[in-house]
């Protein structure tokens, strides 16, 4: 054998080690990022429909619901029903987040319009979710169209369809997402609130992986996102946001953001532009309080926060 030869083998054999053991190291990393960010942290409800009645008396009756999504896992949340063939309103809420932190805003646009109010945990999200993993608004899009049919199937006492033809889907972040991406499955839903939207799935995984671990490193980020790929096998889908709203044709569509949504008030400000009917878009991205960081606020700029959400429903479902 050559000498030249008999080098590279050696050569060859003393670094497969280190190979071996550096692959080891970013699959473990991997692994780990990963298993860390498709389930996002979950927290007590700042608020129930149990502990909101002690406050407001027995008035409200808001159900616990539980029906099947479109691929057959469970899905759950809150129902308050409204008034017989009213419009329905969905409350999507952002990653990291759960059905809690819009609860007061769902309670006062159904006072105000007598609209039905639906607020489902995402998938991932709320104390021992269902489904354990967020696909960063892929399946969450699916799942939201589930729940539209779920609300339809509803009755009245004597019998009639407890909703309208109309509906509503106010999303924050992750939420917006999966109603952009779920809106032109359905014809009946006409009116959206987004606020502070990504501009896509990636970006929000980036930005979670930014959160756990306090770093933007693009070698942690690239890890990250190939092994959610590999992890969720085809329930992860990059599509922009961009290219969904694109999509939308006759609905209304409100978009807010501002400064305490950070890069999401750039994101949603660029999101303007893709909507193919500008006559049936109003924008408002300076807020001084945005859904992002609402979390059920009170107080002058949460009361003029969830009148601007109010007004726009009303006006565009009744």
């Amino acid at each position: 054998m050559a000498p030249r030869r008999r080098i590279g083998k050696k050569l060859l054999k003393s670094l497969l080690p280190i190979v071996l053991v550096v692959a080891l190291a970013l699959l473990v990393v991997s692994t780990a990022v990963v298993y860390s960010v498709v389930r996002p942290p979950r927290r007590a409800y700042l608020v129930t429909p149990d502990a909101f009645r002690q406050i407001s008396g027995p008035v409200l009756q808001v159900t616990d619901e539980v029906w099947t999504n479109p691929d057959g896992t469970s899905a759950r949340g809150w129902l308050l029903r409204g008034d017989e063939g009213a419009p329905a309103v969905v409350f999507l809420h952002r990653y990291g987040a759960d059905r809690s932190w819009w609860f007061n805003l769902g309670v006062k646009l159904n006072e105000t319009a007598g609209f039905s109010i639906l607020w489902p945990d995402q998938r991932g999200h709320g104390m021992t979710p269902p489904v354990s993993s967020t696909t960063f608004g892929t399946r969450e899009a699916d799942d939201l169209l589930g729940a539209l049919d779920f609300l339809r199937r509803q009755k009245t006492a004597n019998g009639a369809r407890l909703i309208g033809n109309k509906l509503g889907l106010y999303g924050v972040e992750l939420g917006g997402y999966a109603a952009l991406r779920a809106t032109p499955q359905d014809a009946e839903v006409t009116a959206l609130v987004l606020d502070s939207i990504p501009r896509g799935p990636d970006e929000l995984l980036r930005a979670a992986v930014r959160q756990d671990y306090e770093l933007d490193n693009k070698i942690l980020q690239s890890l990250a996102r190939w092994g959610t790929r590999l992890y969720l096998m085809g329930k992860y889908s990059s599509t922009t946001s961009c290219e969904l709203a694109a999509r939308l044709q006759t609905q209304r569509v409100l978009l807010l953001s501002g400064e305490d949504a950070e890069y999401l008030r750039e994101s949603t400000s660029a999101l303007a532009s893709c909507f193919p009917n500008p006559a049936n878009l109003e924008v408002k991205t300076d807020l001084p309080l945005t859904g992002f960081r609402l979390a059920s606020a009170t107080g002058e700029q949460g009361e003029g926060y969830d009148r601007r959400v109010i007004d726009f429903f009303y006006r565009t479902l009744h």
